[in-house]
């Protein structure tokens, strides 16, 4: 096969995989599970050991055929894009770490981690020595200890935001022992990577603990150097990509660090994962963290499906169904889940929490999932792990993160505290804000961050695809949700009053600054500039084919202003044209409030952006005695036209503004339409036919 069919069929998978991730990941989640579980589940379908090496037209072997020689089941054109994906994976996840939160919360979240880290490793190894009858540092066993250390703390902050549980003493410990766990999960991962290194090289195929150890202080040296230098010359690197000036371009040199780091990691014998991860966590306290995260959360979207896909395509259902690899895997995950639970919870109750509170502590760090996966990918590649234990290991993720939600729900439920001592307050409060547009929301959120960071709140950001942070400042922990439009903080009712007041300073400011901005510019003038430019516009006749006569009218009967859109947004709805009539009225008012929209010779085009629309709608009025409309020369209007486009899309409702001034310019023209007497007049001598 040349290049180009190669090229042509690389293309065409990622087009299906696309597709795939997508179409499954809904589907999942509309029935309570994680998209990640979706997104694995559709490689699974469409993989070569399912339909993938189905032949058709075009396709002797199928889309996905099993690769001739290759140790692996995709092609190693498309384990490369999985392999770009798990280092944007890692390197987002870095960002996220707060290294401030990590040494604020050193004591409580480092023995929790470590308790669960530690006999998590250790349960895991002892299950492969058990069943695979092999010793403690076989690499397939070091791998299955490796597994089960990670833990998806994305899945459980979801859980508690629902239970408005995050703010509780158990949430801020579970949220707090991630951290470690991420950090923990790297270093034994470069430690294991290590100890297969040496084991490989050295032709008995045995160490010594000696041995052992040098390895471990050379992997955990190179880790922490690293890191360390990361952070010190942080703000220096921040300052060198600040030099390419705009957002995008050192966003993507940001990645392109982590792109180096990975393969010098890599080069050095660790994983390409630990260097990505290293290029993250040295950025997480710069000032530009928090913009290369927005600016890369495109690459995210495209290529982290792209990963779990890829995963999927690599587990063989026919051995996955087997009486053997369900034996184990059941085993395994018992073990995976009855690790956390003992790891974790001890380490609470010596820290203050009840049974009740361990259960729940250990409950949330059970859940395992996209680290688990490319530590997987990595033993797969190298030919640690063959075929049947990457099906162990599949099905582990699986089960662990579809039975700790539910799990924890319950929990979370039992009456009683989880401390021994009584926590501050056992009621939490929530507040809501909705702010009628995503774009104020985030500008709302954006500026709150920033000011809780200011009063020394540590401040972390849980997933780059979830809309929820936590702040922690002494005994006040905030739990903070951002949900399309609305935005909404769950707190101790003692500390509402400073939520609120926090809240309120923040919209204050951005007032003063939207009311600078007011003065600055001249919207009437500008409104004048814009009529005038549109004079020489040739109007556009696909979108002038939104003007249907069914949705006209040429003798509108209200009065004063209010009346007359009322009427007009009545009149799309009379003729289906809106999912919700009161949404687009109370949008198209409130676009009115900030602005009239009267122009100039009789015309006002009120319009808006509102939910209640899924496409571009016009409606069309006409009052032949006019009304007063503030419009730009004080004259009535006579000439209404209305367009709602939705909120969500970025519809051509200017566009189509701007096509109708331009034939509105003309006087003849609207000389004409007054005089009109059907809407089949109207629409003829707008759309010039």
């Amino acid at each position: 096969m040349n290049v180009t069919e190669l090229m042509t069929e690389l293309v065409l998978q990622l087009g299906v995989i696309l597709f795939a991730v997508r179409v499954c990941g809904r589907l999942v989640k509309r029935i309570g599970i994680p998209p990640v579980l979706g997104e694995l589940l559709a490689g699974v379908i469409i993989g070569p050991y399912a339909l993938g090496s189905i032949a058709f037209p075009g396709f002797d072997h199928g889309l996905f055929p099993l690769p001739e020689g290759n140790t692996l089941a995709v092609s190693p054109e498309l384990y490369g894009f999985a392999t770009v994906a798990s280092i944007i994976l890692l390197f987002a996840s870095g960002l996220e770490t707060d290294i401030a939160l990590f040494l604020r919360y050193s004591l409580a979240g480092g023995l929790i981690g470590i308790g669960g880290v530690v006999v998590a490793f250790i349960s895991g190894n002892i299950v492969g020595m058990a069943l695979l009858h092999a010793s403690f540092i076989d690499p397939r066993c070091l791998f299955l200890g490796v597994l089960s250390t990670a833990t998806s703390v994305g899945i459980t902050a979801r859980i508690l935001s629902d239970q408005k549980k995050m703010d509780s003493p158990e949430g801020v410990t579970i949220l707090a022992a991630a951290v470690f766990d991420d950090v923990l999960g790297i270093i034994m991962l470069a430690v294991v990577l290590g100890i297969v290194a040496l084991l490989t090289s050295n032709s008995s195929g045995s160490l010594d603990v000696s041995s052992i150890l040098l390895i471990a202080g050379k992997a955990f040296g190179i880790w922490l150097g690293f890191t360390a230098l990361g952070l010190i010359f942080a703000k220096h690197i921040a300052g060198f990509l600040k030099m390419f000036k705009t957002s995008y371009d050192f966003s993507i040199l940001a990645l392109g660090i982590a792109l180096i780091l990975a393969g010098v990691f890599e080069k050095q014998g660790l994983a390409m994962i630990i260097g990505a991860y290293i290029a993250g966590l040295s950025l997480s306290k710069t000032d530009i963290a928090a913009l290369i995260q927005e600016r890369i959360h495109g690459l995210y979207e495209f290529f982290v499906p792209l990963f779990f896909a890829v995963m999927g395509m690599m587990v063989n259902v026919r051995e996955l169904a087997s009486v053997q690899v369900l034996l184990f895997g059941a085993i395994y995950t018992l073990m995976a889940i009855v690790a956390k639970l003992i790891g974790c919870g001890v380490s609470a109750l010596a820290l203050g929490f009840n049974a009740k509170g361990a259960l729940r502590i250990g409950t949330g760090m059970v859940p395992r999932g996209e680290v688990a996966l490319i530590i997987a990918g990595i033993g797969l590649s190298s030919g640690i792990l063959d075929s049947q234990l990457f099906g162990v290991i599949i099905l582990m993720t699986f089960i662990t993160t579809i039975v700790a939600p539910p799990l924890l729900n319950i929990f979370l439920k039992l009456p009683g505290t989880g401390t021994r001592k009584p926590a501050k307050s056992n009621d939490t409060a929530i507040a809501i804000w909705d702010f009628f547009s995503d774009e104020i929301a985030d500008l709302v959120i954006d500026t709150l961050l920033k000011q809780l960071r200011a009063e020394g709140f540590y401040v972390q950001m849980m997933n780059i695809n979830e809309g929820l942070s936590q702040a922690r400042k002494g005994d006040i922990s905030l739990s903070i949700t951002e949900e399309e439009n609305t935005v909404s903080i769950t707190t101790d009712k003692e500390d509402m009053p400073f939520v609120k007041t926090a809240m309120y300073e923040v919209i204050l400011a951005l007032g003063d600054s939207i009311q600078k901005l007011k003065e600055t510019a001249n919207p009437a003038e500008m409104k004048k500039e814009l009529a005038q430019m549109v004079e020489g516009r040739t109007p556009d006749d696909k979108l002038l084919s939104h003007i249907e006569p069914d949705c006209i009218t040429t003798d509108l009967k209200g009065n004063d202003k209010d009346a007359i859109i009322t009427e007009l947004v009545d009149l799309l709805a009379a003729r289906g044209k809106l999912n919700n009539r009161d949404d687009v009225l109370r949008d198209v008012f409130e676009r009115e409030r900030s602005m009239s929209t009267g122009m100039e010779h009789g015309i006002a085009l009120p319009h808006g952006k509102s939910d209640g629309v899924d496409e571009l709608r016009v409606v069309i009025g006409i009052k032949k005695g006019g009304i007063d409309f503030g419009s730009l020369d004080g004259e009535p209007s006579r000439l209404f036209i209305m367009v709602v486009a939705p909120r969500k899309t970025s519809g051509p409702h200017v566009q189509f503004l701007a096509s109708i001034s331009a034939i509105l310019r003309v006087q003849a023209t609207r000389q004409e339409l007054l005089k009109a007497a059907t809407a089949e007049e109207v629409v003829e001598l707008l759309r010039g036919k």
